[in-house]
């Protein structure tokens, strides 16, 4: 499905596409219906879940690659990405970037899932926060409720970000309007991509589906994806309660004209008075070791500190 959205937008002419949070293979939307307490049928989503997951790189990233390429659509797709360099059953939220030639640009592991999300997706570390140089610009993104982290956005704008992926799972207000806010405070065009979900689309196999969706409404999600400019103005959306695509052009000059007056990780940053450390080292679960390594666990002892002692002389 996503490769033949690839090709689709690539041949309606667009150059970028975005897709929701966690597309690949789905969004769990069971975090928002299940109590934590019920493990067993927790475990069985998570079970599945695990199993279609994605790992970076794999033969799923390389057809998404393909895709890519043959359409000539630079992609930023929402993952469950699995740590198959580890256990191979803990999850990321994960956004992965692929540029129109096909290769892997990078990654964005979401650094704090929200509450429910956090018995699915382990937490990122700052090494995935980044942007990537386009030919379109240059391409960044945030998931869902991390646009609600000033200092995370702030680490983004410095960074240069022009183009600005927002998939999520929200909807309504106040995400729309924070939409707004973050390409008027970054200055970048914000693609905000959500997930319109109708009850149908959960599989009847799944035993949350009777226990506890029995009453939800038609529309689990309405989707409310909607491309806006870097002055906050609204270029294509929301489109609500509808699967379909949205297509905005950009104005390149835009990525730096607006800026003459409100540039945040520029003439409006004030450095002098405040300051932002992002700690980028990877977080791996396993460190591994060469046999050609000092096999030392623990640094080196320092002698300790000698002290000289001088005696007074009495009259």
């Amino acid at each position: 499905m996503a490769c033949g959205l690839i090709q689709e937008v690539g041949s309606a002419g667009a150059e970028l596409a975005v897709f929701p949070e966690a597309f690949l293979p789905g969004y769990p939307l069971w975090v928002w219906f299940v109590p934590p307490g019920d493990t067993l049928t927790l475990r069985e989503a998570y079970a599945d879940l695990v199993e279609q997951a994605v790992t970076i790189p794999s033969p799923i990233t390389d057809q998404l690659g393909a895709a890519a390429r043959a359409a000539g659509v630079h992609v930023a797709i929402g993952l469950n990405e699995r740590n198959d360099d580890a256990s191979g059953t803990t999850l990321y939220n994960t956004i992965l970037y692929v540029d129109a030639g096909g290769r892997i640009a990078g990654k964005h592991r979401k650094l704090i899932p929200t509450t429910g999300e956090r018995l699915v997706w382990a937490q990122g570390d700052g090494s995935t926060l980044d942007v990537y140089d386009l030919p379109i610009g240059r391409l960044g993104g945030l998931i869902c409720w991390e646009n609600y982290m000033p200092l995370a956005r702030y680490a983004m704008w410095a960074r240069g970000a022009q183009l600005f992926a927002a998939p999520t799972w929200d909807h309504g207000e106040p995400w729309l309007s924070t939409l707004r806010h973050v390409a008027k405070e970054g200055r970048v065009y914000v693609i905000g991509c959500g997930t319109p979900l109708r009850l149908e689309h959960v599989p009847d196999r799944y035993s949350f589906k009777q226990k506890y969706l029995s009453e939800a409404a038609e529309w689990l999600n309405p989707g409310d994806s909607m491309i806006v400019d870097p002055d906050g103005k609204i270029l294509a959306g929301p489109l609500s309660k509808e699967d379909g695509i949205l297509y905005a052009e950009v104005d390149p000059r835009a990525f730096r004209g607006p800026r003459f007056q409100l540039d945040v990780a520029g003439h409006y940053a004030r450095p002098d008075v405040f300051q932002l450390t992002v700690n980028r080292e990877p977080r791996p679960i396993l460190r591994e070791r060469s046999d050609a390594s000092p096999a030392t666990p623990f640094p080196p002892e320092s002698p300790a500190p000698t002290r000289k002692r001088t005696r007074r002389k009495s009259r």
